[in-house]
């Protein structure tokens, strides 16, 4: 079971559109196979906030539409995380802006709602070892988001 912990730090966010982003993270949790107990957590933030952690972590000081920081991933002289058994596996958290995501939606010309689930699968994607910074990884990762956006329902 995948329980997500939602922040939204704009205070603009539907409840729906949380209730349509967990049930497509539960859906990709079952695609991917995902077992146990397993957590996630999603902030929703402005452009402003989101450049500040761009900038911050990734030397980019732009806005972007989505970051994933996921916890068990090893970096930079940084502790591996163990997980006792029992407890949930918690993958990270995403980091989702608010006022670029209505931009892009309006640019692809398909609803807020798409372009909200589109980002918080990317997300997940990353979160569980999915990646594009090479081609071959962009072609495998694209083509899964685009796969399970599909099965869910909520395609271009």
């Amino acid at each position: 079971m995948l329980d997500i912990y939602f922040n939204d730090e704009t205070a603009t966010v539907d409840k729906k559109v949380e209730e349509m982003i967990q049930t497509l993270l539960n859906h990709a949790s079952l695609e991917e196979a995902l077992t146990g107990e397993v957590e996630v957590s999603i902030t929703f933030m402005t452009d402003q906030d989101i450049q500040a952690v761009n900038s911050e972590y990734r030397g980019k000081d732009v806005p972007t539409d989505v970051i994933s920081f996921a916890l068990e991933e090893v970096t930079n002289d940084e502790v591996a995380v163990i997980v006792e058994e029992g407890m949930p596996t918690v993958l990270g958290d995403i980091l989702i802006s608010v006022e670029t995501a209505r931009r892009q939606a309006a640019e692809y010309g398909h609803d807020f709602n798409r372009e909200m689930g589109f980002l918080a699968l990317h997300g997940f994607l990353h979160l569980l070892g999915y990646d594009h910074m090479t081609e071959e990884e962009e072609i495998v990762m694209f083509a899964r988001q685009k796969a399970i956006l599909a099965s869910f329902g909520l395609e271009r």
